[in-house]
């Protein structure tokens, strides 16, 4: 059986969203405690594509607020380079909001996850029941991965990003921490009411 209390949930965010975060959770678009002021990071590109990609539940993948399974995913490396047109955002101000699969069952939130991007055609969609596998669907190796071009194994990127795909709304009690890139970017989150015992300094996790 997986230990589904250390398979974690990293999803990045901006560090102005914490506050709203911290008082409603990690809120969908069209949730009615939105995030009116939501601190975009990322590509428009791919969130448009998102809106309008068909799961086989017959549902859209917009509807869905992901997480990776790992840190130092590609998109990050987009998100602090500025390629494909995406503005720079400063490493400091990028968080990671962390959760794992075992508080979202907890919290009896509807879910799906992938074995990889979750656009790719090759990647596979599963649900709860399918968990008890989870060691086995996922590619460990690939999330860890430092980077994610090898010649030999031209589909590594794509199992690195692997997702975690919640339909509703997160509380705050499903967070159990975050994960930031320095004393100043903890110092913050503990200026804004985060416990210091709950702020993770780990560099090693950005680019």
């Amino acid at each position: 059986m997986p230990d589904l209390n250390k398979t974690y949930l990293y999803r990045m965010t901006h560090i102005e969203n914490v506050p709203h975060i911290l008082e409603h959770g990690v809120t969908h678009v069209s949730s009615a405690y939105t995030n009116k002021s939501y601190k975009a990071i990322g590509d428009n590109s791919i969130i448009n594509t998102r809106n309008n990609f068909d799961l086989p539940n017959g549902k859209k993948l917009g509807a869905y607020i992901p997480f990776y399974f790992g840190a130092r995913m590609p998109m990050l490396y987009v998100i602090q380079k500025g390629y494909n047109s995406v503005a720079v955002t400063p490493t400091k101000d990028i968080v990671y909001c962390i959760s794992s699969v075992q508080k979202i069952v907890d919290h009896n939130l509807p879910f799906v996850f992938t074995n990889g991007h979750a656009v790719d055609g090759l990647s596979d969609f599963y649900e709860q029941k399918d968990l008890l596998n989870i060691d086995k669907i996922l590619d460990k190796k690939a999330i860890d991965a430092t980077y994610w071009r090898k010649d030999d194994d031209l589909d590594l990127k794509r199992r690195k990003e692997a997702e975690f795909l919640v339909e509703t709304d997160i509380p705050t009690t499903a967070i159990i921490g975050w994960v930031v890139y320095n004393e100043e970017a903890k110092n913050r989150l503990h200026a804004m009411g985060v416990p210091e015992n709950k702020v993770y300094v780990k560099p090693t996790c950005y680019f």
